[in-house]
């Protein structure tokens, strides 16, 4: 039986709660430091109040410590480290080979026995690097975005360990850590969690006679990954724990996606029950109905899942436009500064609220505005410029959808099962037993006088024993009379609800059960020869981990080496095939060199067609940079 994972991502603790009762398996957030989003650390308290309520039901935490980090950073990642494990943390994303080190105990210190997972910095891509990482411990590999189903059964047959994929949320362009453009442009590095999103930033594309082909366009804006519809092959390769990206995201987001993809992961158990099971315990018996349609997006994309090049970019949109709703038929100015717009729906359900929120593309990027005032298909807001008859029109804020994800919310309760048994004397013996295995049993006393009426009697005892308390929602079983004379006694609903509490406190007093995670494997590791800047060593005891594992050359740290036009980062995807250019498969010049531009920079793209890959490299101007 293979447990399948839900990894929700999580802000704050109070995101990370409503994830697991939307149906999460596992939540992943970032302590107060060394966390890939510089914008998402919360304090080890909140991490300890997510946790104790994560486990109730099984579900585990997983706390980032993925940022590299530098000479003298050691100690205070240690103590982080020892910190999140007394608070309950189940497992460290980590991306920096110095944490090996430091789990084996700092400064004389008690060792990290959590363990640990190699993040998706480590740009995991290949069945070499992923059995090196499983050899130097790790329990769990994040593997690469940017793989196939065929890259993925290759990796599943090289290694033992776990493997986490993820499978909604936006895309880094690049190969995850090995994005150096944001420190490049501003000083502000990707590894340490501060990146500037350049990706989604503008650029004018040039050629090398200067010719400005593209002008002012996101032009390494990739759409979102969703990948709901292919839970079954990812499975099927051999990856458990299926991610959502997003520890920048709200409430509502997480909410929503975790929701989906859960009601998706349900449906692949139900249809292979023999085969899988969900990693955590609890049912989701109340809530909304999911639609990623209505949250924030870029559009979606599918990547690199099959094997085969498309159309990733959203250079149109890198903010997001929503969901498309129609075209405008009409707009008409009202007073000094307003507006009336007419809409022609793409569908005949579609309902307008006042308060909507609604975008159209345009030259300059995607521009917004808000629906004071809608009735039918009619909008009144304040005038904004470009928009016109023909406009395809976006709603990237559904006042009546965003009304339903705060009043439905959703509760999660773990299934028990009851068997009561109503013996001589009228006393109550009640077992139970709950869907993670922990069993309980408690007999009461109950009234001596019989019912007139025994079958409604019994009716009444199964529907009140069998509702909800605590963390539990109750089934009976079976309800089983054997007084001397079969008669039922007279209960009240008061006693059998206190009854029924009772059981739902003594099965609380044991804690939850949690299916085992991967060991990993320990044996020698064998490093490449040589270990590039691209490998961001940038602390001694990284270095230490790749010499004992048999590198023979360490280079400096990543920082210091892209003065002089070396690579920023390298992508599968290609901004040659986004334009039509691709000399494989669209008839493109081959010699034809190509540059980004923004700001006085000018980045040189790169096209390694052997393996399908673009680079972008620093260009130096004036004598270097």
């Amino acid at each position: 039986m293979t447990s399948l994972e839900l990894l929700a991502p999580a802000r704050n603790a109070d995101i990370g709660i409503a994830a697991i009762d939307c149906g999460a398996d596992a939540v992943y957030i970032a302590g107060p430091q060394f966390g890939a989003r510089h914008a998402a650390g919360n304090d080890v308290g909140e991490i300890r109040r997510l946790c104790a309520y994560a486990h109730r039901f099984g579900a585990r935490i997983f706390v980032t410590v993925n940022t590299i980090l530098y000479e003298g950073e050691e100690e205070a990642a240690y103590r982080l480290m020892r910190q999140v494990q007394q608070a309950g943390a189940d497992a460290l994303i980590v991306q920096d080979l110095a944490l090996l080190k430091l789990a084996g105990g700092y400064g004389g210190g008690e060792p990290v026995t959590l363990p640990l997972h190699a993040s998706t910095q480590c740009a995991i891509r290949t069945p070499e690097k992923a059995a090196f990482y499983e050899r130097l411990g790790f329990s769990r590999l994040v593997l690469e975005r940017q793989l196939s189903l065929e890259q993925i059964r290759a990796i599943r047959c090289a290694v033992g360990c776990e493997l986490e994929c993820f499978v909604h949320g936006a895309l880094c362009v690049c190969y995850s850590g090995q994005c150096y453009l944001s420190e490049y442009l501003s000083g502000r590095s990707a590894n340490r969690g501060e990146c500037i999103q350049a990706c989604r930033s503008c650029y004018d594309l040039a050629d090398g006679d200067g010719r400005v082909l593209v002008r002012d366009k996101a032009l390494l804006s990739l759409k979102d990954l969703q990948l709901r519809d292919r839970l079954p092959e990812l499975a099927e390769s051999g990856v458990c724990s299926f991610k959502i990206e997003g520890r920048l995201k709200n409430l509502s987001y997480v909410r929503n996606v975790v929701r989906e993809y859960s009601l998706a992961l349900d449906a692949l158990v139900a249809a292979a029950p023999e085969k899988y099971c969900r990693a955590s315990y609890g049912k989701v018996i109340q809530g909304f109905t999911p639609d990623t349609s209505k949250t924030f997006n870029r559009g979606y994309t599918k990547l690199f899942i099959d094997g085969s090049r498309g159309r990733w970019a959203s250079m149109d949109t890198p903010k997001g436009m929503g969901e498309e709703i129609g075209k405008v038929l009409r707009v008409e100015r009202t007073g000094r500064d307003g507006m009336r717009v007419t809409l022609r729906p793409r569908r005949a359900d579609l309902r307008l609220r006042n308060g909507d929120g609604f975008s159209f593309p345009s030259e300059g990027g995607p521009v917004g505005f808000r629906g004071d005032v809608c009735e039918g298909m009619t909008i009144r807001g304040k005038y904004v410029p470009g928009l016109g008859a023909g406009t395809p029109l976006y709603r990237n804020l559904s006042q009546d959808f965003e009304k339903q994800l705060e009043s439905t919310a959703c509760i999660r309760r773990i299934p028990v099962r009851l068997r009561v048994t109503v013996s001589g004397g009228y006393a109550f013996a009640v077992e139970a037993e709950s869907e993670d295995g922990r069993k309980i049993s408690l007999r009461q006393d109950a009234g001596t006088e019989a019912a007139t009426n025994p079958d409604r009697m019994l009716s009444m005892i199964e529907n009140q024993l069998g509702k909800s308390a605590g963390d539990f929602v109750f089934s009976v079983d079976s309800v089983s009379v054997s007084t001397p004379d079969g008669s039922v006694p007279i209960v009240g609903a008061a006693w059998l609800n206190h009854l029924r509490r009772e059981v739902a406190d003594l099965l609380s007093r044991q804690p939850c059960r949690t299916r085992p995670m991967g060991e990993g494997q320990a044996s020698p590791a064998s490093a490449p020869a040589e270990i590039t800047y691209r490998e961001n060593v940038s602390n001694p005891l990284s270095a230490a981990v790749y010499r004992e594992s048999g590198a023979v050359k360490i280079g400096q740290a990543y920082e210091l080496s892209h003065r002089s036009g070396a690579e920023l980062m390298r992508t599968k995807y290609c901004i040659r095939y986004e334009q039509g250019m691709c000399p494989k498969y669209q008839g493109g010049d081959a010699s034809r060199k190509l540059f980004l531009l923004n700001n006085g920079r000018r980045l040189a793209l790169g096209f390694d067609c052997a393996r399908c890959e673009m680079t972008v490299a620093a260009e130096p101007q004036d004598g270097g940079l």
